[in-house]
């Protein structure tokens, strides 16, 4: 049975589908309306789009600043050397959408065709979806409540042609908001391999990755593992390393140990990071040598192990 969303007011109360708590949810009008009523037709619609979609992994932070965005574009990044894999990325980052700077793709535009809109290509293998594709000026805010994000999430997973892809990477916002419980219930028909929690490592971080972690408990949304980014910076010069964010308590490592799940590994700090995402362009590619660069790679291999491990049932495979 699904799980409900936090402060769900229940199927028989009088305020199912009416309740502060309901809005945004996918069964809201299926609630308000009583037994009988037919559920929001998109779920399916979804579920018929990503019969093409081996693949799905979401990326989730507790804290807004720790290098989600740039860790999901270099793990699409990093999924797309191998040029007979398909890569889409799709930003669900509404009011924050830095995946089309990260990825190089300021300025570029929504097209559609007759199947759907098609997503902006970085490479012939790896295709992107932002909102920020539909913004005239990446200056622009959103400044949207929770109905209109799950619109536009529902969007996005049901209109845009991605044709048949090994990997969908989610790019969502901090937190376990609106966006999240949208992706995950529209997805809920579908296969979703899991969600690589992103973090770094002092304290004021880890509290909030563990209601993260206890979110994807409570919508049952597998966890691959955690990352642990800005972990420690090593000098390029002497090669010693410094702790700019001290592991007060642990760190990830701890955290991982007592919630009992993977730590996918840690990587630290490199000033051509910025600059490679603030220039567009994979940071693997500018810096293949770089401690941080060698560590992406492991945990990027860890993802695939894991999503080979974890293959789609019946019914939820790749097409033909």
């Amino acid at each position: 049975m699904e799980e409900v969303p936090q402060g769900c007011p229940g199927t028989g109360s009088a305020q199912a589908g009416r309740g502060a708590s309901c809005q945004g949810c996918p069964n809201q009008r299926l609630c308000a309306s009583g037994a009988g009523a037919a559920p929001d037709p998109a779920i399916e619609e979804i579920k018929e789009k990503m019969k093409t979609v081996k693949h799905k992994i979401l990326v989730l932070s507790g804290k807004g600043g720790v290098g989600k965005s740039t860790f999901s574009a270099h793990l699409a990044h990093g999924l797309a050397e191998d040029e007979n894999t398909q890569v889409a990325l799709l930003d669900i980052d509404i009011c924050g959408p830095s995946i089309p700077k990260i990825m190089g793709l300021e300025g570029e535009q929504v097209h559609q065709s007759g199947s759907g809109w098609s997503p902006v290509f970085v490479e012939d293998n790896l295709g992107v979806m932002s909102v920020g594709f539909l913004l005239s000026s990446p200056d622009d805010a959103v400044i949207w409540r929770g109905p209109k994000k799950n619109g536009m999430i529902k969007q996005f997973l049901r209109d845009v042609d991605w044709g048949e892809v090994d990997y969908l990477i989610v790019d969502t916002p901090p937190g376990t908001s609106d966006e999240h419980l949208s992706a995950v219930q529209y997805l809920s028909s579908t296969h979703i391999d899991g969600a690589v929690i992103i973090t770094t490592p002092q304290e004021v971080s880890l509290q909030d990755v563990r209601k993260e972690i206890n979110f994807c408990h409570k919508v049952k949304l597998p966890i691959i593992g955690v990352v642990e980014n800005m972990s420690g910076f090593i000098c390029p010069k002497c090669k010693k390393e410094s702790q700019i964010f001290p592991p007060t308590t642990g760190g990830a490592e701890v955290m991982c140990q007592n919630l009992k799940i993977p730590l996918l590994g840690k990587v630290p700090l490199d000033p051509h990071i910025g600059k490679s995402c603030d220039k567009g362009q994979s940071f693997l590619i500018d810096a293949p040598d770089s401690p941080a660069t060698l560590a992406y790679r492991s945990i990027i291999q860890r993802i695939q192990e894991f999503c080979g491990r974890h293959l789609p049932e019946e019914g939820h495979l790749i097409s033909s």
